[in-house]
C-alpha cells in the first residue's frame, strides 16, 4: 500500500491537529519538549484553523501551523517545512510575534502574555549546529544570562536525524516519532516502532482510515504537486534567468510533480484510470507512465 508522507503539512494537520488528536499530539510534544519542560505535558487544547485549508490549496506559505496550549496557557505552535526557502529563522520568528498578537488586549498587563513555544520539524539543514534537535531562547550574548523563558524555538532537522548513527528507538520516544516521519522508512523498522509505541500506532491506525478516503488523497496529492511545483519553477528560473524561466518553469513543475505521484500511485496498486481521474494528467499520460514502469 502506498504510504502517505506524515511530514505532508495537510496530513500533518489531519493526524495532530483536528479535536480528538490531543493523545497523539501530547506524545509527540513530550517526546520533544521535555529536555527543556523537565516535566511530562498531562493535557492540552487544540486549536483549530480551518483556513489553514485554503492556504495549503494555495500553498500560500508551504508551512502548516498546529496551534494548542495547556492549562498553565503556555501556547505551543508546530509548524512542517519539507522544502528550503531561505527565510525559515525569521518565519520561525514571525509566527511567534502573531502569537503573541492574539492575546495582548487594549489595557492588558504585559505580564498576561503567555509563554510561546515554536516546534519547526524541517526536512533540510536549517543551521550548522550537528545536532538533529536545537532549541533556542533569547539570551546576552557576554554573560549567558537568559533574558525570559516566555520564547522558546526548536528546530528539529531531519536530515540529521536520518545520518544518526545510533537511534535509540527503545528508550527514546523523539527517535520513535522521527523513524514514523521518514517517508522511507523500511517496513520492517516502521513495524517495529508501531508497535513499541501505543501512540504512535494509534497514529498510524489514522493514517491508513485518512488514506482511504478519496478527498483526503486529492488534498495531499495538491499540495504534493505544489512543492513539485515551486521546486521545479524555481530551479527552471535560476537556469534561464528569473523573467523568462518563472512560467516555463511553473508549468513544467506541476507537470513533472504530477508524473512523479502517478508513479508512485501506479506501483502502490491503483489503477491506470484511477490515477489518471486523481492526478488530472488524462489516460493516454498515465498508461504511458504505467507502460515503462513494467508493472503487472
Amino acid at each position: 500500500m502506498f504510504r502517505l508522507n506524515p511530514l505532508n503539512d495537510f496530513i500533518f494537520q489531519k493526524l495532530f491537529g483536528e479535536k480528538g488528536d490531543e493523545e497523539q499530539l501530547l506524545s509527540l510534544l513530550n517526546a520533544i519538549l521535555y529536555p527543556t519542560l523537565g516535566s511530562k505535558l498531562v493535557s492540552l487544547e487544540i486549536s483549530e484553523h480551518t483556513r489553514l485549508v485554503a492556504d495549503i490549496i494555495g500553498n500560500k506559505t508551504g508551512i502548516l501551523d498546529i496551534m494548542a496550549f495547556t492549562d498553565d496557557n503556555t501556547w505551543i505552535n508546530v509548524e512542517v517545512q519539507l522544502r528550503d526557502s531561505g527565510n525559515m529563522e525569521r518565519r520561525s520568528l514571525f509566527y511567534c510575534s502573531c502569537s503573541y498578537s492574539r492575546f495582548l488586549q487594549a489595557g492588558q498587563d504585559y505580564s498576561e502574555l503567555p509563554k510561546v513555544i515554536s516546534i519547526n520539524i524541517v526536512d533540510f539543514e536549517c543551521n550548522p549546529l550537528e545536532d538533529f534537535h536545537t532549541i533556542f531562547h533569547i539570551w546576552e550574548d557576554s554573560n549567558r544570562y537568559k533574558l525570559t523563558d516566555a520564547l522558546e524555538i526548536h528546530f528539529i532537522d531531519l536530515t540529521k536525524f536520518v545520518k544518526l548513527a545510533k537511534k535509540d528507538l527503545k528508550n527514546d520516544p523523539l527517535h520513535r516519532w522521527l523513524t514514523y516521519f521518514c517517508q522511507n522508512i523500511p517496513d520492517h523498522t516502521l513495524q517495529e516502532v508501531i508497535k513499541m509505541d501505543s501512540t504512535i500506532k494509534k497514529t498510524d491506525e489514522k493514517m491508513k482510515f485518512i488514506s482511504q478516503d478519496n478527498q483526503t488523497l486529492r488534498m495531499y496529492l495538491l499540495h504534493d504537486m505544489a512543492l513539485s511545483d515551486q521546486t521545479s519553477f524555481i530551479n527552471q528560473a535560476k537556469r534561464k534567468g528569473l523573467a523568462e524561466g518563472i512560467e516555463e518553469g511553473r508549468k513544467e513543475g506541476i507537470q513533472e510533480g504530477k508524473m512523479k505521484i502517478a508513479e508512485k500511485l501506479l506501483i502502490s496498486g491503483m489503477t491506470i484510470k484511477e490515477v489518471a481521474s486523481l492526478t488530472e494528467l488524462g489516460l493516454p499520460v498515465v498508461s504511458d507512465i504505467h507502460s515503462k514502469l513494467d508493472i503487472d
